[in-house]
């Protein structure tokens, strides 16, 4: 079955920087869209940002200019490269897998904790 696995998460100071990833599996890598979303305590989860199989991307507003996405579809891995972090950015950090023609996600991983002291 498939499965997504992140990993990456920590505490980190604010103004520093975390590379989370996420690997997958039982799945055709390039025939999907990837995304991360995020949550934090008390409020809903929020969509971060996305990487579709043809290499275009979207960004939140919040994390544009320094967050940035990318894939390695040799290893069947997409990153999340988080710079200037904030403690607004705290939170569990979730891939997702969405196939190509689909307006969902379909797929979710566990989640890794990103935790960032001002």
């Amino acid at each position: 079955q498939v499965q997504l696995v992140e990993s990456g998460g920590g505490l980190v100071q604010a103004g520093g920087s975390l590379r989370l990833s996420c690997a997958a599996s039982g799945l055709t890598f390039t025939t999907y869209n990837m995304g991360w979303f995020r949550q934090a305590p008390g409020l809903e989860r929020e969509f971060v940002a996305a990487l579709s199989w043809s290499g275009s991307t979207y960004f939140a507003d919040s994390v544009k200019g320094r967050f940035t996405i990318s894939r390695d579809n040799a290893k069947n891995t997409v990153y999340l490269q988080m710079n200037s972090l904030k403690a607004e950015d705290t939170a569990v950090y979730y891939c997702a897998a969405r196939p190509v023609g689909y307006s969902d996600y379909r797929h979710w991983g566990q989640g890794t904790q990103v935790t960032v002291s001002s």
